[in-house]
């Protein structure tokens, strides 16, 4: 299993789309091979059009706010010691985290098709957020899915979406989270993929929506890779980008155009939810060593019971709690070239209280589990040493946990 230096990730699988030979794939029924056939030869006819790309490029210079900053978290280095931190304030994009790029994609995809409707899936909310945005301003009528649990603990964004004109669909199955949602949506257009686009929103699901999501997101570190330059002349020889992983939309897009560097020289390190600190529950398939199943038509690892079946999760953030996990970071792992680890639901609130105080950036709690890594690895390295972590959504949404498990929120 290698990685092809010069080629995106993204495009680096067979013609059965698997990443490795054994990772992703379509594993779907009979009645969605014509929409995602429908959907993979429009979305590579236009991939590298140039009036798309074009376009695409307006509306994340102009809509989006391109590019998101890159700045020093300097107190917080202070006060660790050891690697200079910074942060690439991903967050700082219109609607306050990553999923606007993918939803622009989506949005545009969508109006070649000439169909009026789209819908997706959320869990921390802001997926549905940014596609009721892009909706909106595209013109097109939206439906969001969302586990109930989920509504519950993410009311803001509930309310933006709502605001913009969305449908909230209540998804009451299962865990009544993120992975329940996905599984209605998918359903949903089945039956209505005729006049309907879909949207997933993350790295996850049938080979083309995992291509999609990474084409989208790569922009973070196109971004990245020339502020890095700004600021250290080139890029540095000892770098270490931190992202939080749930389905893996956000990790990718920060690593993307790093991914051909050597790991000697750029460590790529994903920090999954290890769920509450004396729970059994977790979202880590990857740093918990989980078996391989499939879940939402790819093969990927995912948490398990002993009869192979899918595994209830647990995390205080709505983002990461998912159960399995996108291919590209299977494959990104079993290849050597990103390493994983987890953060527990009280780390992450520690590191979240940590950061506000010393800086003045509210990272929302699954960026808050990349900075509980920081805080563990920060101090054993030198200064020659750079951390960047991708605080890529904003803790407005948390507002309510945060208050409850913290006692206070102020921004």
């Amino acid at each position: 299993m290698k990685i092809k230096k010069g080629i995106p990730l993204i495009d680096q699988h067979d013609k059965n789309g698997f990443y490795g030979g054994k990772f992703g794939g379509n594993f779907i029924a009979e009645t969605l091979k014509k929409p995602i056939e429908d959907l993979t030869k429009l979305f590579e006819k236009h991939r590298e059009d140039k009036n798309f790309i074009k376009e695409r490029d307006n509306l994340y210079k102009n809509y989006v706010g391109q590019p998101t900053r890159l700045i020093k978290l300097q107190n917080l280095t202070d006060y660790l010691g050891g690697a200079q931190i910074y942060a690439k304030m991903v967050s700082d994009a219109n609607g306050g985290a990553h999923k606007i790029y993918n939803a622009i994609t989506h949005a545009m995809l969508c109006k070649i098709a000439k169909k009026k409707y789209i819908c997706t899936d959320t869990g921390a909310g802001y997926n549905g957020k940014m596609f009721s945005m892009v909706a909106k301003k595209f013109g097109l009528g939206c439906k969001v899915f969302m586990g109930t649990r989920d509504i519950k603990r993410q009311k803001p964004n509930c309310d933006a979406i709502i605001k913009n004109g969305a449908e909230i669909v209540p998804v009451d199955s299962g865990s009544k989270t993120l992975v329940d949602a996905v599984s209605e949506c998918i359903r949903y257009w089945v039956a209505n993929c005729d006049k309907v686009h879909m949207g997933i929103g993350s790295l996850v699901g049938p080979n083309i929506f995992v291509k999609i999501c990474g084409y989208s997101t790569a922009q973070i570190s196109r971004e990245l890779k020339i502020q890095l330059e700004d600021e250290f002349g080139e890029i540095p020889n000892k770098l270490k980008l931190i992202n939080c992983v749930g389905g893996g939309s956000s990790a990718y897009g920060f690593w993307s155009e790093f991914i051909d560097y050597s790991k000697k020289q750029i460590e790529l390190i994903g920090v999954e939810a290890g769920g509450p600190k004396n729970s059994k529950l977790h979202a880590a398939p990857l740093s918990k060593n989980s078996k391989i199943g499939v879940l939402h038509g790819a093969a990927a690892y995912c948490v398990q019971n002993s009869d192979g079946q899918i595994n209830e999760t647990q995390s205080i953030s709505s983002g990461l709690d998912y159960p399995s996990v996108s291919p590209i970071h299977c494959f990104l792992k079993d290849t050597g070239r990103a390493k994983y680890t987890y953060a527990t639901d009280e780390e992450a609130l520690d590191a979240f209280k940590l950061v506000t105080e010393l800086e003045e950036i509210s990272p929302s709690l699954e960026p808050s589990h990349s900075f509980a890594e920081t805080k563990k690895i920060a101090p054993k390295l030198d200064s020659s040493n750079i951390i960047v972590v991708n605080s890529c959504g904003d803790s407005l949404k948390d507002k309510d946990i945060i208050k409850k498990r913290l006692g206070s929120y102020l921004r």
